[in-house]
């Protein structure tokens, strides 16, 4: 490293010689001519090689002080920013995301490397936070999946049983169906949500009518609706026609729809409405179940987040993240509205045709 290094300071020396060199040449010979040509002086060869030996060692003398100079000005404006940078990547290549490169003193130096450590440090932010994201994600996923793998493990011991009744049979054997197709959706909305998030999935717009997407998603929920004996109350205008992703869409109204039949208590009412502005149609899917807190209903667009845990059997906390990415995509518009004991209303507004 030491020989590295004496190279190339020697290689620096070199350069500079060879300019000082070049420039005092230049001038000397002019001088010399301009003296000659006016004062009619004529040089010996004893003055010529006395002159070029006192010039040769003024140049190695400059040549050494420039380069010292140019040395320090390197180490103190090039090198050390540079090693900051690399030690930071390192440390972020070992897995320390926390690490941020402090601003180089602007004095003596443009702010170029200031634009590198403010790009590099936008960047260890970036990955600070997607590591944060990964790591819930992956808790938050082996947390979920351990609920079913219980119940079905638990069901599968009871199976076992030589002397289980039938109807006991029936019944293990469905909380084990329950259990499985519950990791299925999960895993299927973690794929979606993946997808959606990392834009591998690419809406592929049409025209259609929304008020008869509504109804077709909602028909889906009559045997829901039918067994719980909730009302239903619709107010959707006619002939309101939008222009995006109809399956796409499909999965925030189903997602809606589900979430306002899983609050919503017998007896209770779930209304759907669409109106329509210049440039908006505005769905509205209100219902009269639990409600909720404002603090839970800043996380509710959060993967995993469940407010409500009584209904966590009948959900994974992915649904809503699901209809929120799925709406950015759509660049529309989302809001919610809720209050404890009297029910929620979630707003959805997407462009027009």
């Amino acid at each position: 490293m030491k020989i590295k290094s004496i190279l190339k300071w020697l290689n620096h020396y070199f350069v500079f010689f060879i300019m000082v060199a070049f420039v005092i040449t230049c001038c000397t010979m002019l001088f010399v001519s301009t003296l000659r040509d006016t004062l009619g002086i004529t040089l010996t060869d004893a003055n010529i090689s006395a002159a070029a030996k006192i010039t040769f060692w003024n140049v190695a003398l400059l040549s050494l002080i420039f380069t010292i100079l140019d040395t320090i000005r390197r180490k103190l404006t090039v090198e050390r920013p540079v090693k900051r940078i690399t030690d930071a990547a390192e440390k972020i290549i070992q897995g320390d995301f926390s690490v941020r490169v402090k601003p180089q003193s602007k004095f003596g130096t443009d702010d170029t490397f200031n634009q590198v450590i403010d790009c590099f440090n936008k960047m260890a932010e970036e990955l600070s936070s997607v590591e944060t994201l990964r790591t819930d994600f992956i808790a938050n996923v082996s947390h979920e999946m351990k609920t079913p793998l219980a119940v079905m493990q638990n069901y599968g011991t009871l199976l076992q049983a030589d002397d289980l009744p039938k109807e006991k049979r029936i019944e293990y054997a469905k909380g084990v169906t329950d259990g499985s197709r519950r990791m299925a959706e999960m895993m299927t909305n973690i794929l979606k949500l993946n997808r959606l998030e990392n834009q591998q999935i690419y809406p592929k717009t049409s025209e259609f009518d929304l008020g008869e997407q509504l109804c077709e998603c909602l028909l889906q929920f009559e045997n829901v609706w039918e067994k719980a004996e909730i009302e239903i109350d619709t107010d959707i205008a006619e002939d309101i026609k939008v222009k995006a992703d109809e399956e796409l869409l499909s999965l925030v109204w189903n997602n809606l729809f589900s979430n306002a039949f899983k609050f919503t208590e017998a007896g209770g009412t779930v209304s759907v409405s669409l109106s329509a502005t210049e440039h908006h149609a505005i769905v509205k899917i209100k219902d009269t179940g639990c409600g909720m807190t404002a603090e839970v209903g800043a996380h509710i667009f959060e993967k995993f987040y469940q407010g409500d845990t009584s209904h966590s059997a009948q959900g994974n906390g992915l649904g809503l993240a699901l209809v929120k990415r799925v709406v950015d995509i759509m660049q529309g518009e989302m809001g919610v509205e809720s209050a404890v004991g009297i029910g929620t209303t979630f707003t959805v507004k997407i462009r027009r045709a």
